[in-house]
């Protein structure tokens, strides 16, 4: 334990010595706050605690502890992070101040990249600078995670907010599997988390494993073949849940990659994890649709309560066209659906209403990268246990 503990004083003193010795940090990747960012600029949100000023400045990625001091601003007293702010921005003295009065907030959440992605940044900060109060912030959103997350391994949207369908498990922008990306890259021992101690490594590596339980069980199983995964699923249960009037209980496409991502990841896959893989990778090639585009047109621009748009949203015939995916296909049917505020399941994106068209995404690319790395998965399993079969 002590050269355990005595190696992770080390990777953070290398840390911080390579951070010394150059003037300019290492900019760190802010694609993680991008969805929050987007939704702070250009969709209107009640529960913003301060708004964009018209012409709001930016930090550049470069200036990573100012970005950190953005992120620690934020964090509530309860060690998470609400959504939908730009960790980016220049913030102006009144917003300080506004975001300062409302530490005490419990809108805690993992959803649109919220507090997985603060404490992933902070890691990486607190290795290049070796500056204490970002490893603090850093152990103390770990601490919320653990204590938000389920006894049977899931995450609600929302915690401790568990009102609603923000109880249930949600898979949905990547929330659970964010929070599993983080968990994983403790275990993994990647250098950015060298700071933790033994202890709290042992209370993640649990909660993480925990969490593939919960996934496995959560996946959708039709005439004895896993398939993949809703995006939020019952608490209790695990059933496939509902969420907001638009978004269906089905199977999603989207959050379901994001999923598998994370499953090859794993170095040393059980004989369950390896199928779930072989039943979503099944399902992606079943699912596929050929011969069509989802296009961007322009439009004549139309405000609406959320946002405004000068363009629409067209599905269009195109031999071209790569495969892409229905967000949303049916249950036991597997058609794919859509939905307007209403909550009436349509089948056809032109039924969709030009607010919910352009305001959510109804067709994604993303399965094409898990087809793309499938081979090398297997290669690589197969690799193993021919190793394993030797010894």
């Amino acid at each position: 334990m002590k050269y355990m503990q005595s190696l992770f004083s080390f990777f953070s003193l290398f840390g911080f010595l390579f951070a010394q010795c150059n003037a300019q940090y290492i900019p760190i990747p802010l694609e993680r706050f991008q969805d929050s960012a987007h939704h702070w600029y250009d969709i209107k949100d009640e529960e913003h605690v301060i708004e964009a000023d018209s012409n709001q400045q930016k930090y550049a990625p470069s200036e990573i502890t100012a970005i950190a001091d953005n992120i620690l601003l934020f964090q509530k007293d309860n060690g998470g992070w609400p959504k939908n702010h730009d960790m980016a921005a220049i913030l102006t003295e009144e917003q300080v101040t506004k975001v300062l009065k409302h530490k005490s907030d419990r809108n805690t959440t993992i959803d649109n990249g919220a507090t997985h992605s603060h404490i992933a940044y902070l890691a990486k900060v607190f290795y290049q600078t070796g500056i204490e109060k970002y490893k603090t912030g850093c152990l103390k959103g770990l601490d919320y995670l653990l204590e938000a997350q389920y006894d049977n391994g899931g995450f609600p949207q929302f915690y401790p907010d568990v009102s609603g369908y923000r109880k249930y498990i949600t898979f949905n922008d990547g929330a659970m599997i964010g929070v599993m990306d983080v968990y994983l890259d403790i275990v993994k021992r990647k250098p950015e988390y060298a700071f933790i101690q033994t202890e709290t490594y042992a209370k993640i590596r649990k909660a993480w494993e925990l969490g593939i339980d919960c996934i496995l069980k959560c996946q959708i199983v039709e005439n004895g073949e896993p398939t993949v995964w809703c995006q939020q699923h019952d608490n209790i249960d695990l059933r496939p849940r509902n969420a907001r009037a638009f978004e269906p209980a089905a199977k999603c496409n989207g959050e379901s990659s994001d999923i598998v991502l994370h499953l090859m990841r794993i170095s040393n896959p059980d004989s369950l994890v390896k199928e779930s893989i072989k039943g979503a990778v099944s399902w992606f090639k079943k699912s596929a649709l050929k011969g069509l585009r989802y296009a961007t047109v322009e439009a004549k621009s139309e405000k609406f309560i959320y946002h405004t748009t000068n363009t629409d949203r067209v599905i269009l015939e195109d031999s071209t066209a790569p495969l892409i995916w229905p967000r949303f296909s049916e249950l036991i049917t597997n058609r794919p659906i859509f939905c307007n505020r209403d909550a009436k399941v349509v089948y056809s994106l032109a039924e969709v209403e030009r607010e919910r068209r352009t305001g959510y995404g109804w067709y994604i690319y993303s399965p094409q990268e898990v087809l793309d790395k499938y081979p090398q998965w297997e290669n690589k399993v197969a690799a193993y246990k021919k190793n394993v079969d030797k010894d």
